[in-house]
């Protein structure tokens, strides 16, 4: 038996004060848990097998390893409510912090390399399915990571959108779909805690790979739709670092917040909702930000990648434009989208076998803006 420790972000919290005529945003500080656990040593560990894009050069000296095994979790909160801050829309929820651009083009501002490891090369992704999803449900989500690498893709198209993660030190993230585990029997249950993500994440045992943790529409989790929409976050155990993403389904618990836009906000103008392009609203929900944190973590993995702000409330390649999915967005609007005529459906990126979706801008550090498909 080892000790692991997990380092969980709660984030801080915003409050909100109007007057007649203004509204501002008054940020408190920062506060943290820290949470041990005892895991089983897993066996047989080898070091990190997709290509990791390193500097000669050391770390800052202002980063410091900590003496424990860190846990680093970062967070994606999705809600058009938003309030104006410093160019920035900063969305305050529940302590978490969800900033975007207040437009498509989005205020320049630099995404700082921190020197740290990228994920770059062949990126292989093994998914965890925890509770009950359909073949169709299933196969939206596969076709969607299947687009990242099509030689052929129709334009728009889920490729071009992933290319732009070549522009981040390195080149190219190739991700390549491994294996995929079914725990159709709720194994730990349906309320889960961030503890439980870590023990299911790790439990294949999938060292050399990024796991796919989805939850179905009926599991609870710690956070889900109080804070938090979707997780990506690394374990270290000795030299080995193995990164994992989590998305729940929010299809019965939150649409408002975590499957926006395709459901109106629980909060804010009631805006009518756009049609899901593949007719399930709770997993086009999973798509948009199943998109943000792949792209998230191959970028910024470990917590040394692409990042602007504190490490704690980072705006990270995607989080970076928040609310950002179409040309000319603003606080509210996706922005401009095709509609595909017969179904009415809104998306701007085309897959393998004629899937469509809705995936967020993400930001172009060769440009500073937040780059989108249409």
């Amino acid at each position: 038996m080892m000790e692991r420790s997990v380092w969980e972000k709660e984030g801080g919290f915003a409050q909100r004060n109007q007057t007649e005529n203004e509204s501002k945003v008054t940020i408190t500080a920062q506060t943290f848990s820290f949470t041990l656990m005892n895991h089983h040593v897993i066996q047989n560990l080898t070091a990190w097998q997709p290509s990791i894009s390193m500097p000669t050069q050391p770390r800052p000296s202002t980063c410091h390893p900590l003496k424990w095994t860190p846990l680093l979790l970062t967070a994606v909160w999705v809600s058009p409510v938003s309030v104006l801050f410093a160019g920035i829309v900063r969305r305050a929820r529940h302590g978490l912090y969800e900033e975007a651009l207040s437009s498509g083009q989005g205020a320049a501002f630099p995404m700082k390399y921190h020197n740290g490891a990228l994920l770059k090369g062949k990126v292989t992704v093994n998914l965890v399915w925890y509770g009950s999803f359909s073949a169709i449900q299933r196969s939206i989500i596969i076709d969607f990571l299947e687009s990242f690498n099509s030689r052929t893709p129709p334009s728009p198209s889920v490729a071009s959108w992933w290319k732009t993660t070549e522009k981040y030190h390195g080149g190219s993230s190739a991700v390549v779909v491994g294996k995929q585990v079914l725990d159709q029997r709720y194994s730990l249950g349906k309320v889960l805690k961030t503890s439980h993500l870590t023990a299911l994440a790790s439990k294949p045992n999938f060292i050399g790979s990024v796991t796919i943790l989805l939850t179905a529409k009926d599991v609870a989790v710690d956070g889900f739709c109080m804070s938090r929409c979707g997780t990506h976050g690394w374990t270290h155990s000795g030299k080995a670092r193995s990164a994992y993403v989590w998305v729940g389904n929010s299809e019965t618990q939150c649409p408002g917040q975590c499957a926006w836009p395709f459901h109106q906000p629980m909060y804010g103008p009631q805006t009518q909702p756009l049609v899901a392009p593949n007719g399930d609203v709770g997993v086009d929900g999973m798509v948009i930000n199943l998109a943000t944190l792949l792209a998230n973590t191959v970028t910024n993995p470990f917590n040394g990648g692409y990042f602007q702000g504190p490490p704690t409330a980072p705006l990270e390649a995607v989080s970076a434009c928040t609310g950002v999915f179409g040309s000319g967005a603003y606080p509210g609007y996706p922005g401009r989208l095709l509609v595909e005529k017969s179904s009415g459906a809104s998306y701007n990126a085309q897959g393998v076998n004629g899937r469509r979706y809705l995936v967020p801008a993400m930001w172009d550090p060769e440009t500073s803006a937040c780059a989108t498909l249409v």
